[in-house]
């Protein structure tokens, strides 16, 4: 099954054609690279795919519930919070779930329903990740190229490159469906790239 498919897709800025009858069939797992010089309308076509823009003929259809995620060229990453909490978000559902489970341990010797819902929980916190997740997090900073001294770090004070990275790593944490990634590698070396 198909993860985004598009069919017969065309986009014209008034007169000026950017592209015409493109269909495109990205299947779940793969990896696909869009090639071409600039201008070529690769942006455009990404754009399209995230539904920041309409084709202007053409139907785009993404798979029902597909968690997508989006990298762009210039990520707009900004707060005072640091690094790894901006790693870490990914995971907010599992961190609420967490909070949650121990308020109920908290309830278990006084309520049986309590104790049935404590045991619900924890199999989906377990099944979802949720005793790893931190090591997920720093495994995924590793491979991006930061250190575990660069986790304390304020975004503010990351560069365009280290914000790059950092968003990066936080949408591959979120394990989306498809990720789009408008020209990944300008910030990564061949370290990061290669991992």
């Amino acid at each position: 099954m198909s993860v985004l498919r598009a069919s017969k897709i065309s986009k014209f800025y008034a007169a000026d054609e950017v592209f015409s009858d493109v269909t495109v069939e990205i299947p779940n797992d793969a990896r696909i690279a869009l090639v071409g010089p600039n201008g070529a309308g690769k942006t455009t076509m990404i754009k399209l795919f995230i539904g920041e823009e309409l084709p202007t003929d053409g139907e785009i259809h993404i798979a029902k519930d597909a968690k997508l995620a989006f990298l762009p060229q210039r990520p707009e990453l900004a707060g005072d919070h640091t690094l790894w909490d901006e790693a870490i978000s990914a995971f907010d559902h599992l961190k609420d779930m967490e909070a949650e489970l121990g308020e109920l341990a908290m309830q278990m010797t006084e309520s049986d329903d309590a104790v049935a819902r404590y045991g619900k929980l924890q199999e989906t916190f377990e099944q979802l990740g949720g005793y790893d997740y931190e090591a997920r997090a720093r495994m995924v900073l590793s491979g991006v190229g930061f250190d575990k001294d660069d986790y304390d770090m304020s975004l503010a004070m990351l560069s365009g490159g280290q914000k790059t990275r950092a968003m990066l790593a936080r949408l591959l944490l979120e394990s989306p469906d498809l990720l789009i990634l408008d020209e990944p590698t300008n910030h990564l070396d061949i370290y990061a790239v290669e991992w």
